[in-house]
């Protein structure tokens, strides 16, 4: 890239030095705990329908095409490109120069240009950072150029609106425009990865991992909202990371150097080392704050529901640093089943983990989305759809060997509703979840009674410590039998609709699904 474009470059700034940038430029203020709180305008979450891929020859048949990658031609996106720098002419740019994945043998050098000192703030605190020693020679791989100002025109870009994610695989190169939420920007990379590890033999996740004492090393599977930071943030584990990780013949590998937590009812009781990480050099997105005492309201979706903490994942106490480790010992699928009809919990077959793994059940939370006010059952191939640019059958193969291999247990963990769907139950207490989650990750679980669930056929435990016995078994949670039975059937219906799509899939993994 040519940087004569630019008028002013800022490369590489400290935090504190983008803090001070980001406050003179008016992009922010300090909430009371010295964090910087910023607003990201109408766009407050992905905006999921205007992610294009270029569309080349050399990648058009290993593309899953259809609305999570929509095809934009090369000329629309060099028309595009041209016009975002030229928009960026004599302006000043903020540049970070890291790197992804935290395993040397597969790390990969990225470049981000932003627009923002704040979101360029976000990026030096998501990604990897460099020793000083590696800036000398840096060359990225990939490089990413985020300009909210810049609005793209739908008759002109062959966009859907005035924002815009494209990627193009082959330049190697990704522009963000037209919307401010930073999120954009650590999810391209991923998709990105995506793209080019599984060539290496890398299985690329959408989880988020931690450690134990005994070197005991667990994976949490999901989509925004059901918890994966929350729970992967265990002060009785170790976190290697929040959210993206690969899985090679060395061990699990953290993609990122920051975690990107959810903050709505945020507190210190449930979420201590999220509470605690939220500190100078932390970007909190669209949390309100009072205006006088500058103390943010974590119960306010006075903005969104998605409010945001972006921080490096050293402020979390003993996280592992570099975030490596060794091969899983355990894998947990979360759900946020908005029916009320799955198990709290519930252990899987190797054929029923690669079922619910191409399924990927789960709600949309409000926020996580542009235009999701409240939860909407989806099916999210790979607990990750919005980020798999290659057919699910790849990922879903690799998992499938993963498990042959190493043998990790298997679990379901509904972390929605009980009692009744999304209006009429509860959701499930996170402290029940969290005893959950321990006792399938120390192995208490595995001497425990399973009976298979009559619908959906997942193997349920009679019991489990620190939970009340009456809740692993939805029914019991009811007060309408009938009416759970009608909503039981109507999810497994779901379940059956959405698989048939699943065309040529062997048949041990489709009877891994539920029954009727």
């Amino acid at each position: 890239m040519n940087f004569s474009y630019f008028q002013q470059i800022y490369r590489n700034l400290s935090a504190t030095q983008l803090v001070e940038k980001a406050l003179a430029r008016g992009e922010g203020i300090l909430a009371s705990t010295g964090a910087l709180v910023v607003t990201t305008g109408k766009y407050t979450g992905r905006s999921a329908k205007d992610k294009f891929v270029v569309d080349l020859p050399s990648i058009h048949d290993q593309i899953n095409w259809g609305p999570v990658n929509q095809p934009m031609s090369e000329e629309n996106f060099k028309s595009l490109y041209g016009r975002l720098l030229a928009y960026l002419q004599n302006k000043e740019v903020f540049i970070f120069d890291g790197f992804v994945g935290a395993d040397p043998a597969f790390r990969m050098p990225i470049r981000v240009i932003n627009e923002l000192a704040w979101q360029n703030l976000f990026s030096r605190q998501l990604f990897l950072r460099p020793a000083p020693e590696e800036l000398a020679g840096h060359e990225p791989a990939f490089t990413v150029v985020s300009a909210p100002g810049f609005r793209a025109d739908p008759d002109l870009d062959g966009t859907r609106s005035e924002a815009f994610i494209v990627l193009h695989l082959e330049a190697n190169l990704i522009i963000i425009g037209g919307t401010s939420y930073a999120g954009e920007i650590k999810k391209s990379i991923f998709t990105a990865l995506n793209f080019l590890l599984p060539r290496r033999g890398i299985f690329p996740m959408h989880c988020s991992a931690n450690l134990g004492a005994t070197g005991d090393l667990a994976l949490f599977f999901g989509l925004s909202g059901t918890g994966k930071t929350s729970l992967s943030a265990d002060p009785q584990r170790r976190l290697i990371g929040d959210d993206e990780h690969g899985w090679s013949e060395n061990g699990i590998f953290n993609f990122e150097g920051g975690c990107y937590a959810k903050c709505i009812s945020l507190s210190a009781e449930n979420e201590p080392q999220i509470w605690s990480a939220i500190r100078f050099g932390t970007v909190l997105e669209n949390v309100v704050v009072d205006p006088a005492t500058r103390q943010a309201d974590y119960d306010s979706a006075a903005l969104t529901e998605n409010t945001r903490a972006a921080y490096p994942v050293d402020f979390i106490p003993e996280a592992v640093i570099p975030g490596v480790g060794g091969h899983p010992r355990a894998i947990l699928f979360l759900t946020a089943d908005a029916f009320g009809v799955l198990p709290p919990i519930a252990k899987l077959t190797r054929e029923q983990a690669m079922y619910h793994f191409l399924s990927g059940y789960t709600s949309k939370l409000a926020g996580t989305e542009r235009g999701i006010t409240e939860p909407q059952a989806t099916f999210s191939t790979c607990f990750g759809a919005p980020f798999l640019p290659l057919y699910p059958f790849v990922y879903m193969k690799m998992l499938g060997e993963k498990i042959a291999r190493y043998n990790p247990h298997v679990y379901l963990i509904n972390t929605g509703w009980s009692g009744g769907p999304y209006g009429v139950g509860r959701r499930i207490d996170i402290k029940f979840t969290r005893a959950m989650v321990t006792a399938a990750l120390e192995g208490r679980l595995e001497e425990v009674e399973l009976q298979p669930d009559p619908v959906f056929m997942v193997l349920v435990p009679a019991r489990c410590p620190g939970v009340p016995e009456e809740i692993l078994n939805p029914r019991n949670t009811w007060a309408d039998a009938a009416a759970y039975e009608e909503t039981a059937r109507k999810l497994a219906g779901l379940f059956a609709k959405n698989f048939r799509r699943f065309y040529g899939v062997d048949r041990e993994i489709a009877s891994g699904g539920p029954v009727f």
